[in-house]
């Protein structure tokens, strides 16, 4: 896969609960941002509605949808009509009683070149996602598209270190992070941005590759209270340095321009992965160690 300059685009919004309304904003944001100059291009986590899992409510099974299905009929659409490469993001129904939180990643032909879905589950006041998902069984895989090859994780994903070293070894050169992250409902006055993006600019550094990791924005109520997402979406190089982040809290297309040549010589430099010890992680695999 050539390594070269590449344009990487991040739509982060708000919601609304007109879900139509919502994912039509987001094919806006993406034509404006592949009028721009973006070729990979990524959506917000579930960004064709508001942020259901807030409370218990079996009604909302309905809002999945199958592969393909209305979402990513569109989105495979417009990755053709455009050229691009869209990473879409999705309530996946599976079957009566099995759903996912899922991306699919449409290539700049329009090709499907697979889906992940999201392994790591949260459970906490009004993140009540295991109630809405099953926890994710496709592995950790890369997506070889025209523009590079790439890695997809989705949110809660993004704070454990094992799924970004894993795509890394498989030849990610970007890991992209649809997210969905605000206020922390049992502790008000807490603000984690700052700490989200730390520990996500880490695993560009522990694997030396550019990062993009896109948040949604806006206040959005549910019968338990609300949750603020705080945007901050941005996009770091494989030193771990912030190059572009969102300037507002409010609907924007944040964009870099990128060489992938950048991984090459920070790894020629940091040999992170020449001197692992797999050999010596084994008990890594065990939930508890004493």
């Amino acid at each position: 896969m050539k390594k070269g300059k590449v344009n990487i685009a991040l739509i982060q919004h708000s919601c609304s609960d007109d879900r139509q309304a919502n994912v039509e904003k987001a094919a806006k944001m993406i034509r404006d941002a592949a009028s721009k100059g973006a070729q990979v291009i990524c959506t917000q986590e579930l960004f064709g509605g508001t942020y259901f899992p807030q409370t218990v409510d079996a009604e909302k099974y309905e809002w999945a949808e199958p592969i393909p299905g209305p979402i990513t009929m569109k989105m495979q659409k417009l990755a053709k009509e455009l050229g691009v490469v869209i990473i879409t993001s999705l309530y996946e129904y599976a079957m009566d009683g099995l759903y996912f939180n899922t991306i699919v990643v449409f290539d700049a032909d329009g090709t499907n070149l697979g889906k992940y879905r999201k392994h790591h589950i949260p459970e906490g006041p009004q993140y009540l996602e295991k109630y809405y998902f099953a926890e994710g069984d496709t592995g950790y895989p890369v997506f070889e598209t025209t523009y590079g090859t790439i890695g997809v994780l989705i949110c809660w994903d993004e704070w454990f270190p094992e799924p970004s070293r894993i795509v890394a070894l498989k030849g990610a050169d970007i890991v992209f992070y649809p997210s969905a992250i605000g206020s922390e409902p049992d502790y008000p006055d807490l603000d984690t941005s700052q700490t989200w993006m730390d520990a996500i600019r880490a695993h560009g550094i522990h694997n030396n590759m550019f990062i993009a990791a896109v948040n949604r924005v806006g206040r959005e109520d549910s019968e338990d209270g609300y949750m603020a997402f705080y945007g901050r979406s941005f996009i770091s190089n494989p030193w771990g340095t912030v190059i572009q982040e969102a300037k507002t809290k409010e609907d924007e297309i944040i964009m870099a321009d990128i060489d992938l040549s950048e991984v090459k010589k920070a790894r020629h430099i940091l040999q992170f992965h020449r001197d692992r010890r797999p050999d010596s992680y084994g008990e890594l695999t065990k939930r508890v160690l004493r």
